[in-house]
């Protein structure tokens, strides 16, 4: 199974670059793993629903129809990290070719996003800024891969 990772905006931060790029070499071993950093669409000033719909768009674009999607919302059902790798192993057994975990713009995703999903899933109750979010994510699919062959990265 491949996992394909959606974004709003840049990755401008250096640190998070680097954060990310430590997580997604060491994810090599175990899955493909794609990030793709949508563009973050021009459309004015404080026009919260017209953000939506613009970046709603570009996200739908860029999921097929057999794709199994998951939004990481603050309002999604909250995990742990041995859950997380339930949650993968599930979808691998499941015989799904990729599984698109989206993180959204600042103002979350349009009704047609939420529409599409298959989940929403919050990596935590507290709020992160979406460069933090990236590194996050892919530190706990790191964890999630290594919890299903067993290594030792994760202790409980």
């Amino acid at each position: 199974m491949k996992i394909k990772v959606l974004l709003i905006g840049k990755t401008d931060q250096a640190w998070v670059r680097e954060g990310l790029e430590i997580y997604l070499d060491r994810l090599r071993h175990y899955t493909g793993m794609e990030w793709l950093e949508i563009p973050a669409p021009k459309t004015g000033k404080s026009d919260e629903q017209k953000q939506k719909k613009a970046e709603g768009e570009l996200i739908l674009k860029n999921i097929q129809p057999s794709d199994r999607v998951i939004l990481l919302d603050e309002r999604g059902k909250e995990t742990d990290s041995p859950g997380l790798a339930q949650l993968i192993q599930q979808q691998m057994n499941s015989g799904l070719k990729q599984l698109v975990l989206v993180i959204g713009g600042a103002y979350g995703f349009s009704e047609e996003v939420y529409a599409r999903s298959d989940m929403k899933l919050s990596l935590s109750r507290l709020t992160f800024s979406h460069q933090m979010v990236r590194v996050f994510l892919a530190e706990q699919v790191y964890r999630a891969f290594t919890i299903l062959k067993g290594e030792s990265y994760h202790h409980k």
